[in-house]
Order: structure tokens, then sequence, then C-alpha cells
């Protein structure tokens, strides 16, 4: 029903990327840009997608600066560290590939995002 006014996007389609309520403060849905663009405030929301890039890019540059220091000192640097995945190499492919390791239905059910990193 009135899929012309939707641009024909399934139901399914056009409710992805409704908000939620008691998700991860990393959830895409919370994203400042998104939920600008999607209000149809524009201008603001490319204004706000700028910040979280250049948001991107001070943590990217911070974490290179922590490898070179840590490989200057001889010592070991993980980098960045999925909460809720770890990456393994599939067995059939050889792949790399993320799998669930746990832990994120547990937060949500305590409410407890506090290992949750600030992106947004």
């Amino acid at each position: 029903e009135n899929a012309e006014n939707m641009y024909f996007f399934s139901d399914l389609a056009l409710t992805l990327n409704e908000p939620e309520e008691r998700v991860a403060p990393t959830d895409s849905r919370l994203r400042p840009d998104q939920r600008l663009m999607e209000s149809g405030r524009w201008d603001e929301a490319n204004v706000e997608k700028q910040r979280l890039e250049e948001k991107q890019r001070a943590v990217r540059r911070r974490r290179e600066a922590e490898a070179v220091e840590a490989l200057e000192e001889g010592k070991d640097y993980e980098g960045y560290i999925p909460l809720w995945f770890e990456r393994k190499v599939d067995a059939v492919t050889g792949e790399l590939i993320c799998v669930y390791k746990g832990g994120y239905w547990e937060a949500k059910d305590k409410q407890d995002w506090s290992m949750c990193p600030d992106i947004f």
C-alpha cells in the first residue's frame, strides 16, 4: 500500500533504520547525522557527518601513533578489538571472518554499556 510514495521499498527496507530503545550507544541507528538527514535537515546532517568523520580520523591517527610507539619500544600492539566479535579463519574458505563471541545481549539486559567507546 502506498508503495509509489515510498520509492517501492518493502516494509522491511523501510523499517530497517527505525530507532529502537535500549540498544548500545554504538548502534548505527543512533548516528546523529543520519537522524538529522532523515528529518530533512540536510545542511546540519552534512556538518555532523563531517564532524563524525574527523572524529574517526583522529582515533585512527591516535591508534597509528600508539602502534608506532609500541613498535619502537619493542612491544606488541593489539589495536582495535571488537567488543562482541572475534576474528577467526573460516575452516572451509580460509578467509578471515568475524564470529559473535557473546556479551551483547547480557549488556542489553543489564543496560550496562560502560564498555562501549564514544563513537558519536
